[in-house]
């Protein structure tokens, strides 16, 4: 579709330089009848430019290079009416794909949104201490055995990352699947925040989705076609949820941060053990299972609750995540592989499945995309 669209922009953009070859007498253009001043000439020449420059601007900035083109277009068309009219076509196709992209990846986006709360999360507090032998002393012989594995001894401990997903989601056991990508920042200290962006496709039409949880609040909205509200869940429940979610990342994404004063273990037997973690005012808890390797392959906990289509109600059921496919970052060796499974009494039910395709670990530390 988008191929498709930069090839309209092009052609479209070339066309408009027939109206400067016609007002600098560089082409016989006897289709364009009206006379056209050198003045307006430029105009069409600009327009022309903006047109095909706007089909290589990357998203973010689209609506407002089109956008400008869409205008100036127009002018000259209307300048030229009896010849031109038929262009108003065209720039009514990149009007709309102006608006859409406006508001998919404007200033009111959750694209810009999410842009500007990870430019305020990510803070550079120099160089973290590195993680020793005699940190691992205090947890679960399990979580130590988890940590070594994880590559997490002699590495700094981690502030913060960033990762991209891959991946589908659905809505319940009965509905189809739809794919996304996502892109994610957590921190980890103090009070961490979550931060996770996903684009999906829900019956051939996009869908932004963004969950948002910084100091005491969280959040979790879904808009269609960037501009409908599906979803606009927050509240308590949403808090504790998406505290589950948090410490679900940090054992998964962020072993060392188990090391942290905000955990309480409990030690099951050789391959499990059991956490109370607290974030303000939620303490929520969770068992972790591994493997012979020593890898966290499940997370299970009771503190979560899933969220009604419209996000107004709450149902408390068991959560799970399955996790496979270990690989490794830099030093890290994590998963790249995960499943987000519901235990409701009708039955366990996959609502998601996750690829990590890239993690950069202190990402404070590294350049802003």
């Amino acid at each position: 579709m988008r191929i498709a669209f930069n090839g309209l922009l092009i052609i479209h953009g070339l066309i408009h330089l027939m109206g400067f070859a016609k007002a600098f007498g560089l082409a016989e253009l006897p289709q364009l009848t009206q006379s056209i001043s050198r003045p307006i000439g430029v105009l069409w020449l600009v327009a022309g430019l903006l047109m095909i420059a706007s089909a290589l601007t990357p998203g973010r900035w689209f609506w407002l290079i089109g956008g400008i083109a869409v205008v100036l277009s127009s002018l000259v068309i209307f300048s030229a009416w009896h010849d031109a009219k038929v262009g108003l076509v065209g720039n009514a196709i990149v009007l709309l794909g102006v608006a859409y992209v406006f508001a998919s990846q404007g200033p009111l986006s959750f694209a810009a949104e999410y842009r500007r709360d990870r430019t305020s999360i990510l803070k550079n507090t120099g160089g973290p201490p590195i993680v020793t032998e005699a940190d691992l002393a205090p947890l679960p012989a399990a979580v130590q055995r988890y940590l070594r594995v994880t590559g997490s001894v002699g590495q700094p401990r981690i502030v913060d990352f960033r990762a991209r997903w891959n991946g589908r989601i659905r809505a319940s056991a009965n509905e189809p699947w739809m794919t996304f990508q996502a892109v994610q920042v957590n921190t980890v200290d103090g009070m961490p925040a979550r931060l996770f962006a996903m684009n999906a496709i829900m019956k051939g039409l996009p869908v932004d989705v963004y969950h948002r949880f910084i100091g005491e609040s969280a959040t979790f909205r879904v808009r269609v076609l960037s501009l409908v509200s599906m979803v606009d869940a927050k509240g308590p429940i949403m808090d504790q949820s998406e505290t589950v979610t948090i410490l679900n990342d940090l054992c998964m994404l962020a072993p060392t941060a188990l090391i942290g004063t905000a955990f309480h273990w409990e030690a099951s037997d050789a391959s499990s053990a059991r956490v109370a973690y607290t974030r303000g005012a939620h303490r929520v808890r969770a068992t972790l299972h591994f493997n012979d390797r020593g890898e966290l392959v499940d997370f299970v906990s009771d503190d979560r609750s899933r969220a009604s289509p419209d996000g107004k109600t709450f149902t408390a059921e068991r959560w799970s995540t399955p996790l496979s496919e270990y690989r490794t970052f830099g030093a890290r060796h994590i998963s790249t592989h995960g499943k987000t499974l519901t235990h409701a009494p009708q039955g366990t039910f996959a609502y998601g499945e996750f690829e990590l395709q890239g993690i950069e670990y202190n990402a404070s530390r590294l350049a802003r995309d």
